[in-house]
């Protein structure tokens, strides 16, 4: 998103600060971690000239970015409102990139949509498109790509039913979405910007008229919900509506997705230690271990409103503060013995799915899903094995394009 220019940053005693992370680097890109500590070591927090912006890679700088309220997510919002692409409007107008009031209004509207039960009732409807999916690949043969027979297709399922989505037209919203988050990517090319920005004129457009439809034939959805809190006194506008909804499917099922993936490859890679998927609470600990290990969301962008000085390094107002969540969660002050995947490590105070008043307001079902699929998986396919894995090209959400396992002895 255009949020208009960034001051260059004073020369200064922080320029002796070597430069660590290469984010064009494609080994970067596929093993981010012994740079991360490298850069944690040298300066926790400080200036990347490529990104121009303040990286922090401890938990505490990271931390400290999160919860910092003059860092925002908008700095210069584009003047006239008509001039915005609809790719700028769906973030302007949604709870991620809003700050107070307007963050505190969105929130508000749509964690009573949530706390109306439509996470909980979802859980055995999970169960069951889990069980499904599951028994489609088990018997496809030997082997299997969990990520396309799997986690891809589970949660996109899951978000499609929460919102009420009908099953003709679910196939659309996977494609919309992968388009649509390699804007998010770092080295984008201006053909992906393009087909962002196509995906969000799209998805938007049928979103509106899903919502049309269900203000004339309202249903048990979320979506219903939503388009209800439009229409009553205490409202959402239009743009609003839609961008809730396509933030949810975005957010809602990359998180999914990639920390599941990510985190089953962590597990099997480190020999698989040992895991009773009979135990609740030990299928908790190894799915929070899974986003903690290899972070499914690397980076966190805020832009300072003001000029603030975050652990002793003074930032100008313009200026942009990053928050490297999966280097965070690889920091040895919090956590003993950060790249060993430990499926029982307690605590494990995680920032995967962010902080502050930013935290994720889809945490519950992403957690809810990658436990049942988790479950489900292991307790059925006690013998898994990696065969191969192949990563995405991209850093920010960091995940599998393909990982195939063998379900058998």
């Amino acid at each position: 998103m255009d949020g208009g220019s960034t001051p260059t940053r004073p020369i200064g005693e922080a320029d002796a600060v070597p430069e660590l992370l290469d984010f064009t680097d494609p080994a970067f890109r596929a093993d981010p971690y012994a740079a991360f500590a490298a850069q944690r070591a040298a300066a926790p927090l400080a200036w990347h000239e490529g990104l121009q912006a303040y990286v922090a890679t401890s938990h505490a700088a990271a931390c400290a970015v999160l919860r910092e309220r003059r860092l925002g997510r908008i700095f210069a919002p584009r003047q006239p409102d008509s001039d915005w692409e609809t790719f700028n409007w769906l973030h302007a107008d949604s709870i991620l990139d809003s700050e107070p009031p307007k963050h505190t209004r969105l929130r508000r509207l749509v964690a009573g949509a949530f706390g109306r039960g439509h996470v909980q009732r979802l859980a055995p409807r999970i169960e069951a498109l889990a069980t499904g999916l599951l028994d489609d690949a088990l018997a496809s043969g030997p082997e299997f790509d969990v990520i396309a027979a799997y986690a891809e297709p589970l949660p996109v399922l899951v978000i499609a039913e929460l919102l009420g989505f009908p099953d003709v037209d679910r196939h659309l919203l996977r494609p919309w979405s992968q388009a649509i988050v390699k804007m998010y990517e770092v080295d984008r090319t201006p053909a992906q910007e393009e087909e962002a920005r196509a995906a969000c004129r799209e998805f938007a457009a049928y979103v509106s008229g899903l919502a049309a439809r269900r203000a004339g034939s309202p249903g048990e959805d979320l979506l219903t919900d939503l388009v209800q809190i439009r229409d009553g006194s205490d409202r959402l506008s239009e743009r609003e509506l839609i961008a809730t909804a396509v933030l949810l499917l975005n957010a809602g099922h990359e998180a999914s997705v990639n920390g599941f993936g990510n985190g089953l490859h962590s597990w099997l890679a480190a020999g698989k230690p040992a895991i009773d998927p009979g135990d609740p609470v030990a299928v908790e600990r190894i799915v929070e271990e899974f986003l903690r290990h290899d972070c499914p969301l690397q980076l966190f962008e805020r832009t300072a409103t003001a000029d603030v000085d975050l652990l002793g390094v003074p930032i100008a107002k313009g200026q942009k503060a990053i928050a490297l969540l999966g280097a965070a969660n690889r920091d040895p002050a919090v956590f003993p013995e950060p790249d060993h995947f430990d499926p029982a490590r307690d605590p494990n105070e995680h920032i995967a799915f962010g902080l502050g008043i930013h935290f994720c307001i889809g945490a519950p079902l992403a957690r809810l899903e990658m436990q049942i699929a988790t479950r489900l998986l292991l307790a059925r396919a006690p013998a898994l094995a990696l065969v191969t894995a192949e990563r995405r090209p991209t850093f920010v959400l960091r995940g599998f394009e393909r990982l195939i396992v063998s379900a058998r002895p």
